[in-house]
């Protein structure tokens, strides 16, 4: 019989890649790790996983048994979502991970809503960006990622989440008053080529979309200055020091003095929001109404906008 728990520290490997950092993320030793996986491969008769130097691997038949897994323990935690509804689980805490911008314009208003339809449920917030939100998730740190589609991503169809899409948002041009386009109408980004840059650091998934559009727009940005905060990011603008890309959500409320916002020309590029929880756990009595919530923040959002 192969124990569910083992399941998880299977799949904990084959998401983190080495033992020590599986390991971290289910709060385990090192040691306890390998001893489960050798219990699991006990249990199978089959290797499982391969060391190297650069970390763990599965192997084929590990592979075949992580697909197995993946649907296990989305058929668990939906077994769990109808035991909670039967025993009316209607109290309880879901912590949701997100970015700052989406923890204002949805997390926020969502906290708010389900205070007054759901008061048994209790919110803990946690900031966190996307890359970092979804593994937060399949490690059971959180119950729900408020995240940005990137480049490595788990995709739509990952066995492993669900996904629920929120809103989608433009990235505006932000240029010194200074700046040869301050009066365009729109910014060709191409027209930026040779400007210093200002913008996230590789890892956040604003850097991808900012990367990815000026190369569809034939060039690669010079990053001058990095900065996660997009205050500092539009502070810089308007020291001269570069241009940015910046999504239109987060220049709300901002000093924009010493800068000119204008819309790209052409194709914007736009990051996309979704939720993301452990498949099988939507559901969940606790964690529906935190879906429902937040998707009715984001479509209060694309109303005012």
């Amino acid at each position: 019989m192969i124990e569910a728990r083992r399941l998880h520290i299977l799949r904990a490997v084959a998401d983190h890649r080495t033992v020590t950092a599986a390991a971290a993320a289910l709060y385990l030793t090192p040691s306890a790790v390998s001893q489960q996986l050798a219990a699991l491969e006990q249990e199978t008769g089959h290797r499982l996983v391969e060391r190297g130097a650069k970390g763990v691997r599965l192997t084929a038949a590990g592979e075949i048994l992580l697909n197995h897994t993946n649907a296990v323990l989305a058929q668990l935690e939906r077994a769990e979502a109808e035991l909670a509804a039967y025993s009316s689980g209607a109290a309880g805490t879901v912590t949701v991970a997100s970015f700052a911008t989406g923890i204002a314009l949805v997390v926020a208003p969502a906290v708010a809503r389900l205070a007054e339809t759901s008061p048994g449920i209790r919110i803990r917030v946690q900031d966190a960006e996307g890359d970092a939100s979804l593994p937060m998730v399949l490690d059971r740190q959180v119950d729900v990622a408020v995240a940005v589609e990137y480049r490595g991503a788990p995709p739509a169809d990952d066995p492993r989440l669900t996904h629920v899409p929120l809103y989608a948002e433009p990235f505006d041009a932000v240029v010194p008053v200074t700046h040869r386009l301050a009066d365009a109408a729109e910014v060709p980004l191409a027209e930026l080529a040779k400007d210093a840059w200002i913008g996230p650091y590789p890892g956040n998934p604003c850097h991808d979309v900012v990367v990815l559009a000026c190369e569809s727009a034939g060039f690669q940005p010079r990053l001058e200055h990095s900065s996660d905060d997009f205050r500092a990011v539009v502070a810089l603008a308007s020291a001269d020091a570069g241009v940015a890309l910046v999504p239109r959500s987060a220049l709300r409320g901002m000093d924009l003095t010493g800068v000119v916002v204008r819309p790209v020309d052409g194709v914007a590029p736009t990051r996309r929001v979704f939720a993301a929880v452990r498949r099988g756990a939507e559901e969940h009595p606790l964690i529906r109404p935190v879906l429902d919530a937040l998707g009715e923040a984001a479509r209060r959002q694309d109303a005012e906008t």
